[in-house]
């Protein structure tokens, strides 16, 4: 390997460490029958959350101060990074009957 490149790659491993922490989790919230599960869940900043649609329509991660906004089409899933913490209500746009909470530790 060429010096610059052993360079720029030591560079890159020490940027990740910086912008994802080792103790990183992944956590799967999923909709299915008009249900989120779990209603409730705890998470760290810098957590993901992989959001899981199993319902043959459409669903959104709607949270009620504005933190994110997902929209999950019929069998698809997507991942959103935790940035900041606190206590965080969300439901479906679509199903307001939907409701969970995320409470986000720092």
């Amino acid at each position: 390997m060429m010096p610059g490149r052993l360079a720029s790659t030591a560079l890159a491993v020490v940027f990740l460490t910086m912008v994802v922490p080792a103790d990183a989790a992944t956590i799967e919230i999923t909709m299915e029958n008009l249900v989120i599960s779990p209603a409730e869940i705890s998470a760290k900043v810098g957590d993901t959350i992989q959001w899981v649609n199993k319902d043959v329509f459409a669903h959104t991660a709607t949270a009620r101060n504005g933190d994110f906004d997902v929209t999950l089409p019929p069998n698809k899933s997507a991942a959103s990074v935790l940035k900041k913490a606190g206590t965080v209500e969300y439901y479906c746009r679509y199903h307001p009957n939907m409701k969970a909470m995320l409470k986000v530790e720092p």
